[in-house]
């Protein structure tokens, strides 16, 4: 045992690890978790993980028995609805909530509870939905019921000013800042009060909902439970100026799988679920635990199969069922998901649910201490956490979650794309963005309306690579400890935050982070002179993803290469296909015949050959798609085109061919990174610029920083050239100098450089025996010596500086051939 887990046991050891429980965390880990060997899994907010003998006790159950629909009275039937009951009890059992005051309704997950809460509850012109400001976006999505009934929505900010502990139930102890009221248009609710579908309600009568979350999936911060009882007795400022009865609702979805509301404490008359957050396994199953009295107040409109007592198809009679469960339960349901619960049960109960919370927040709470002492060499902090570091009270609580942005040593943003990409090659599994709440992330990130807007009309979305706009993070990264997580998961962490992000006093230029590090180059290479460079290889791609084939010379047109990249596959749903997403297309074997005007392809799929014409034929359908936010007029084929790529691939598919692009590029003095629309440069179908050009030497540097990577009886990573797919490989030069060119001419052909490659997962996809491999080289290797500004640099990008004929305003064709000499310029 290492002198830091020696220290955090003896700080932490009573309660990590389960001590009191019959299995402790590494036994558990060992036995139950043998597929996490090898990687971090840290995204137990987004969904924990099934342990192997819950799905064990799951498999045998259903093998062992027979459960059938339990809408009827069959023996299997029956069976199956005595789990349902055992199930409901067992879900009442663990928010504490008695069967006398609460019911259980099964549904297909939290959102979906949250979406029957706002369809039948019973909304007036005079009700008020108002939430925090941290919530989920599907608490944000009742407020479109509520609007559409002519309600009043508003959003507030819930701030505790002392510590929980010394809170006795006093609305003083809470500051709110409400924001301005939502409230849609009265014409239209005007139309429907005179039709007979709104109902005029007494203000003595009228019904408001407030809802909060027991933790906010972005901070960690835990509510105050007592804001239930508060408002209920209409002593919470933020709902004591509106008139009429308040009820309250929980999105436990985050917050029970440490601690689920005691609703025998906080009667709250809503409170959502999802079982696979509690204990991973099943998904597509989560409850609304519901008050008797407030179910009897919601008005459920549509009915379906099992909650009717009687209904008559040709007129307008049905008799609803009186139980609370049949009449807000649709159809049959998941009753195979729900017999699985009692076996992720079993492993709460063996371990209790106080001391999944002591163990979980043992590990966040040494984690965010390391973090915020995490320095660069000028003592600049690394990490931003956000949550308790913004409130004003010392001990507030938090769950274990870990919310942060990372700062580099001049105090600009790492992006958050570029976090998750790195924790990605380092085996951790985090989570970034707003995790669909965005009010918390605004909030915490400082984001205003005007920046949110701007951030959108910028075309920033949810899930996109946006993560910095105007010098602002757009969202987070989100770390959360589960119950099998353990110490090493945290250490690992930690080990990654400090070998990627943390600045060092050592060596010239931080070099893990420069595009250029000359401490690894041979010393016979620094005195090399850069005058014998020649072209090495040429490679030609015509379709996008599939091999490509070798030539000795090949001419050169304004799209660069001729035919390279022109053609594409697109699937039925529109997307292009890449050979991320398509591995089978890397099989796919071309060659064109410049003298026969002929593209040939082969498949180890396809028992034929095909052969296209590549005289551009414009009897064809064409059409515009959109690749990668371009767009490209193309040329589409025929049934028997299409059909052979689909059996080539295993999937349907689109052969296209891009006949012109509408984007251009250029480079601009001192602007290498920009682009331009009023240059003849045509690009076809490739992510920047026209050709990508690599170097010998920096394949052979790259292969010995593998080679001393991959000691410890790792196995050896070697590299080719062709691995990141270039259209020319150059030799004589030193490794990486090709950084520094601004032009070169080969022959002469002459060309700009556009700057360095961005690499992706991609470079790590190799073949083996036919089959594909995926590693996480060398895409790890070059993230320690060739980040810049969150990019990962290799090889470097150009377009073809055409010339035009002055007689006949025609392109002059060039060629380049294998052996001829380059010449690069830096100027």
């Amino acid at each position: 045992m290492g002198q830091r887990k020696e220290e955090f046991l003896e700080q932490f050891g009573g309660d990590y690890g389960y001590p009191d429980a019959p299995r402790g965390i590494d036994e558990l880990r060992a036995a139950d978790f043998k597929r996490l060997e090898g990687m971090v899994y840290l995204d137990h907010a987004g969904a924990t993980l099934y342990s192997e003998g819950q799905m064990a006790d799951v498999s045998k159950d259903l093998m062992s028995n027979v459960y059938g629909n339990p809408h009827s009275q069959s023996d299997s039937s029956m069976a199956t609805s005595d789990l349902v009951t055992s199930a409901r009890h067992q879900v009442l059992k663990y928010f504490n909530a008695s069967p006398r005051d609460y019911k259980c309704i099964f549904t297909s997950g939290a959102t979906a509870a949250l979406k029957l809460v706002g369809e039948c509850f019973p909304w007036s012109r005079d009700s008020c939905y108002m939430y925090t400001m941290e919530n989920h976006n599907s608490v944000l999505g009742i407020r479109e019921y509520a609007l559409s009934k002519g309600a009043t929505v508003s959003a507030v900010d819930v701030e505790e000013l002392v510590e929980p502990s010394k809170n006795h139930g006093s609305d003083s102890l809470f500051k709110v800042s409400k924001r301005s009221n939502q409230r849609r248009g009265d014409d239209a609710f005007l139309h429907n009060y005179q039709n007979g579908n709104l109902t005029g309600i007494s203000a003595g009568n009228k019904l408001n909902l407030f809802a909060f979350p027991s933790e906010c999936n972005f901070s960690g911060h835990k509510f105050n439970l007592s804001l239930v009882n508060l408002i209920k007795e209409g002593k919470f400022v933020g709902t004591s100026q509106e008139q009429g009865r308040w009820m309250v609702l929980i999105d436990a979805a985050k917050g029970c799988t440490t601690e689920p509301p005691n609703l025998t404490m906080y009667p709250a008359d809503f409170v959502v679920c999802s079982f696979y957050k509690i204990f991973g396994y099943p998904t597509g199953i989560g409850a609304l635990i519901v008050k008797n009295e407030a179910a009897s107040l919601l008005n459920k409109t549509y009915f379906g199969g099992g909650t009717v007592a009687a209904s008559i198809a040709d007129i307008d009679f049905v008799q609803k069922r009186k139980s609370i469960e049949q009449v807000l339960e649709d159809g049959t349901i998941s009753f195979l998901s729900i017999s699985s619960l009692q076996y992720g049960f079993k492993i709460i109960d063996m371990l209790t649910i106080s001391a999944i919370a002591r163990h979980t927040a043992s590990l966040a709470t040494y984690v965010r201490k390391k973090m915020m002492n995490l320095k660069h060499s000028n003592e600049k902090n690394v990490c931003i956490i956000y949550g308790q570091q913004a409130s004003k009270v010392k001990d507030l609580k938090m769950g274990p979650i870990i919310t942060f942005n990372l700062k580099r040593e001049d105090g600009t943003w790492f992006g958050y794309r570029e976090v998750e990409k790195l924790a990605s090659l380092s085996g951790i599994h985090l989570r970034t963005g707003c995790f669909c709440n965005p009010g918390a992330c605004a909030k915490y990130l400082g984001l205003s309306h005007s920046d949110l807007v701007s951030n959108f009309e910028a075309g920033h979305v949810c899930w996109d690579d946006n993560d910095i706009i105007n010098g602002k993070p757009t969202g987070a990264v989100r770390i959360s400890f589960g119950y099998m997580s353990t110490y090493e998961d945290a250490e690992g962490f930690l080990k990654f935050l400090r070998s990627s992000f943390v600045s060092k006093a050592v060596g010239l230029n931080n070099g893990y982070m420069d595009t250029l590090n000359f401490d690894f180059i041979p010393d016979a290479w620094r005195q090399r002179p850069i005058s014998d460079i020649r072209l090495k290889s040429i490679t030609i791609y015509p379709v996008k993803s599939c091999q490509g084939f070798s030539v000795q010379g090949w001419p050169l047109t304004t799209g660069g290469l001729k035919y390279d990249r022109e053609w594409l596959l697109q699937g039925s749903g529109g997307e292009i296909l890449t050979q991320k997403k398509v591995p089978e297309l890397s099989s796919i074997r071309t060659l064109i015949d410049l003298e026969h005007g002929k593209l040939f392809l082969e498949s180890p799929k396809c028992k034929d050959k095909l052969q296209i014409s590549v005289l551009e034929n414009w009897n064809h359908l064409t059409a515009e798609v959109d690749v990668y936010g371009q767009r490209y007029e193309v040329q589409t084929y025929g049934e028997k085109v299409n059909t052979w790529f689909s059996d080539a691939i295993g999937r349907p598919c689109t052969f296209m061919r891009c006949s012109s692009s509408k984007y251009r590029s250029c480079a601009i003095k001192g602007r290498r990174d920009l682009l331009c629309r009023d240059s003849r440069s045509k690009l076809n179908f490739v992510n920047e610029g026209q050709l990508l050009l690599v170097s010998e030497e920096s394949i052979f540097d790259l292969n010995s920083r593998l080679s001393s990577s991959n000691g410890n009886g790792k196995q050896q990573v070697f590299v080719d050239a062709m691995r990141f797919r270039p259209n020319i490989v150059v030799s004589g030069s030193t490794p990486y100098n090709e950084d520094n060119w601004r032009r070169l001419n080969i022959g002469e052909a002459y060309f700009t450089s556009m700057g360095g490659c961005n690499r992706c997962q991609m470079i790590n996809l190799s073949q083996s025996s036919g089959q594909v491999i995926k590693s996480k080289e060398p895409l790890a290797t070059l993230a320690s010596y060739r980040r810049q500004k969150g990019k990962i640099l290799f090889g470097v990008l150009l377009n073809y500086e055409d010339v035009m004929d002055e007689e006949d305003d025609t392109v002059v064709e060039r060629w380049i051939k294998v052996g001829q000499e380059v010449y690069p310029s830096t100027e």
